[in-house]
């Protein structure tokens, strides 16, 4: 049974010992994995098995935060967030308490919740799911477009609980919808100023949309919209960001070529890709990441950039949030703040107190199965993006996707006065990346960004929060925006510079990396800290993963790829024969 195969799991990566503990904890993911796959999570319909990870997941928040609840008890905000949703207000833990104290009143809170569900796709509302320094990462859908609003606001959807797993055609607009289109922008008004306050109210000041296009359209109805096209500039006061990521369909193709996400370029062609990727000047400057590449970028480069973006964004700025999005709000969205919340936690940062198979725990339970990720659904049309998620953790186990980048780690078992071997690395992979490049984006800010859909005069309308003047605007300066896309008027014009800055960069950026990886490797034979935390957390996952879901090879003699993933499977196991192989 199981419970044999899981004896030795997990290893002893980073001093985590295999006890009976760890034993148990293991065998809680391979249960919960085994349920979440089987289970769609309705909060309106909660079985016993569901009431304990819920409480699981309290308990877990409850080590390292203080919080407060917002609640959803039958699934009345939203049918597929879950019934009581965690909103971190302080680390347990902090001194300094008063400096991040909570200005949130949870009251407050959970009226504007109430009030601003409608503004979004599925009523999926901003939500606050990870605290860090004080910032809330929050997740949503994007913003519903006027025919899901119109849809929703009907009889059906007040009565039927919010649910809204399927369009139906009834829900679709009447025939005349010119007398409809004509009231739609003040329900906007109305509905997308709640959102707005909400998002004021939680200090967001980021908004990441991975769609790659601008409305999705079904029926001939503008079913969702976006931040970014929406026409009165209700969301000007914000930074948007448009980082257009595949959706889950992708994946298919990601566990059709047995499981390999290297050599996967999405197709940046098809017709209803229409979303640039435009982001703030002050952003591309400091990642050494050419984002004119993006659409040759396979799936490993894709995701890595795109973690470094969002992790880049919350350290930049001290007082604002972040709000992650794609349409639903429940493939790409836990994607990547499922990765978000590892990788901050290995680096020390958020959820301190919790080890490997906890951390795995919380995010599984929370941000994919109790936020509604269709497990069941995605696995029998082959898209793995779940899957995906956690064996990508060996694609940021490098130091460059560290928060904590100087100061040391909250966690290290170093007196201050010694050097880690983390620092003597870093020493030397700081001396080897002299020649580290600044970026090319100086020759084509000025004219995109003048050329930027989202460059607008700012309007001031944060004069009554005082903590926002840091970052206030003067009345005619915005962002810089750069804009990449596949129909970009200003290619023919920048080709040139472009392509030469290109050109000469990526030589020496090569012979950079190189020189880093030359320097850095030979010192340092032992894994950093943050690596031994990502491996242990990746190895209690494709365990769990392969005794419950199991690998489904796409050929009949699996390739080398699913093998070496088998492999990997049996060291977290302690064993060697498996039948994953389905």
């Amino acid at each position: 049974g199981r419970g044999a195969m899981m004896a030795a799991s997990p290893s002893a990566a980073g001093g985590f010992t295999a006890s009976g503990l760890s034993v148990r904890k293991s065998e809680e993911i391979a249960d919960l994995i085994d349920l979440f796959s089987k289970t769609q999570y309705r909060a309106k319909e909660v079985t016993p098995r569901v009431e304990a990870i819920e409480k699981r997941c309290l308990e877990l928040f409850a080590r390292d935060y203080k919080y407060s609840v917002i609640q959803n008890t039958n699934g009345e905000v939203c049918g597929h967030y879950p019934r009581q949703i965690v909103f971190l207000e302080y680390e347990c833990t902090d001194v300094e308490r008063d400096r991040f104290e909570s200005t949130v009143q949870i009251s407050k809170l959970q009226d504007l919740v109430n009030r601003s569900k409608l503004a979004r796709c599925r009523g999926r509302f901003v939500c606050p799911v990870i605290l860090y320094n004080g910032k809330h990462i929050c997740r949503s859908s994007t913003l519903a477009g006027w025919g899901e609003l119109y849809g929703r606001t009907g009889y059906n959807y007040i009565f039927s609980g919010g649910s809204d797993d399927t369009w139906t055609e009834s829900e679709a607009v009447p025939e005349d919808d010119s007398a409809v289109r004509n009231g739609d922008s003040q329900l906007f008004d109305k509905v997308r100023g709640h959102d707005i306050k909400l998002l004021r109210y939680l200090s967001v000041r980021y908004i990441c949309d991975l769609m790659v296009e601008n409305k999705k359209v079904k029926f001939g109805l503008n079913v969702t919209s976006s931040e970014k096209v929406d026409k009165a500039q209700r969301y000007a006061d914000f930074t948007l960001l448009s980082v257009p990521y595949p959706g889950c369909e992708f994946f298919k193709d990601y566990k059709d070529r047995d499981y390999t996400a290297e050599g996967l370029v999405f197709n940046w062609n098809q017709d209803y890709v229409d979303a640039p990727l435009t982001i703030p000047v002050c952003f591309t400057q400091n990642l050494n990441i050419d984002w004119t590449q993006y659409q040759s970028w396979d799936l490993v480069e894709q995701t890595q950039n795109y973690l470094k973006l969002l992790l880049h964004i919350i350290n930049s700025d001290d007082e604002s949030g972040l709000l992650v999005h794609c349409i639903s709000g429940w493939d790409r969205t836990p994607l990547f703040v499922s990765l978000l919340r590892i990788s901050l936690w290995a680096d020390g940062a958020v959820h301190a107190s919790l080890e490997p198979a906890e951390i795995l725990y919380l995010t599984i339970a929370y941000d994919w199965f109790l936020f509604g990720h269709m497990l069941p659904d995605r696995l029998s049309k082959g898209e793995e993006i779940f899957f995906f998620c956690f064996n990508f953790l060996k694609h940021i186990v490098s130091e460059k996707f560290s928060a904590v980048k100087k100061q040391r780690r909250k966690n290290s078992h170093f007196k201050d006065g010694d050097f880690t071997v983390e620092d003597l690395c870093q020493l030397s992979k700081d001396r080897g990346s002299v020649t580290s490049l600044s970026s090319d984006f100086s020759l084509i800010t000025e004219e995109v960004g003048a050329a930027s859909s989202l460059t607008n005069d700012t309007v001031d309308l944060f004069s009554s929060q005082p903590q926002a003047s840091s970052w206030r605007k003067g009345p005619t300066s915005s962002p810089q925006m750069v804009v990449w896309n596949k129909q970009n008027p200003l290619d023919e014009q920048l080709s040139h510079p472009l392509n030469e800055a290109r050109s000469s960069s990526s030589s020496s950026s090569n012979q950079s990396e190189h020189a880093v990886t030359r320097t850095g490797s030979s010192p340092c034979p032992f894994p950093s800290e943050r690596q031994a935390r990502l491996e242990a957390v990746r190895e209690v996952f494709l365990a769990a993963y392969s005794s419950t879901v199991g690998l489904k090879s796409s050929a009949p003699s699996p390739s080398g790829a699913i093998t070496g993933l088998l492999e990997q499977f049996a060291r977290g196991v302690g064993l060697r024969g498996t039948n994953a192989i389905v």
